[in-house]
């Protein structure tokens, strides 16, 4: 399997360039997943609906299935911090390619999505782990670099260089978890 993140700060387009990404690498009939990073107490199921009651009954843990997907809802019984590998380990292993959304600070190769207009600082010359900039505007960076620097705007260019780069994007378990 191969992990990609795709950090940046809220209002960059993160999600705009993972969904156009995912739709190019499933065009190439590859198989793919996504860990994205929520705030907070957040809801995927409807209250008053089963799952949602089971959750407000006590279910530590409520597995949904049909025949075309499947969903797991944990709660946690006091705040835990969840490293996004142990997000990753929960992923299905017949995968080709994660899409990580968010987790901006972690040790996983990434793609720094910027966008100069709106003013917020950039993170990848402080980040090794940041292989390649994603911007609307080379020209407006804060700082050079000798990283590639991606066309925001061209989804097929950016799903390409991470096919041409795909073995920088393997992912090593036993790298990260004991």
């Amino acid at each position: 399997m191969r992990v990609v993140g795709l950090a940046g700060r809220s209002g960059a387009g993160k999600t705009t360039v993972a969904e156009a990404v995912i739709a190019r690498l499933r065009q190439r009939g590859l198989r793919v997943s996504v860990v994205k990073h929520a705030h907070h107490e957040f809801e995927i199921d409807t209250p008053g609906k089963d799952t949602w009651r089971h959750r407000q009954a006590g279910a530590f843990e409520v597995v949904i299935a049909s025949d075309q997907r499947l969903a797991l809802l944990r709660e946690f019984e006091r705040t835990a911090s969840l490293s996004v590998h142990h997000l990753i380990a929960e992923l299905y292993e017949g995968v080709d390619w994660v899409i990580v959304e968010g987790f901006k600070d972690s040790d996983l190769p990434k793609i720094e999505v910027i966008r100069p207009s709106t003013g917020q600082p950039a993170q990848y010359d402080e980040d090794p782990f940041v292989l390649a900039v994603a911007t609307d505007d080379a020209a407006a960076l804060p700082w050079p670099t000798d990283r590639p620097v991606l066309n925001l705007n061209d989804p097929e260019g950016l799903t390409a260089w991470l096919i041409d780069n795909q073995d920088r994007f393997d992912y090593l378990p036993e790298r990260y978890l004991p």
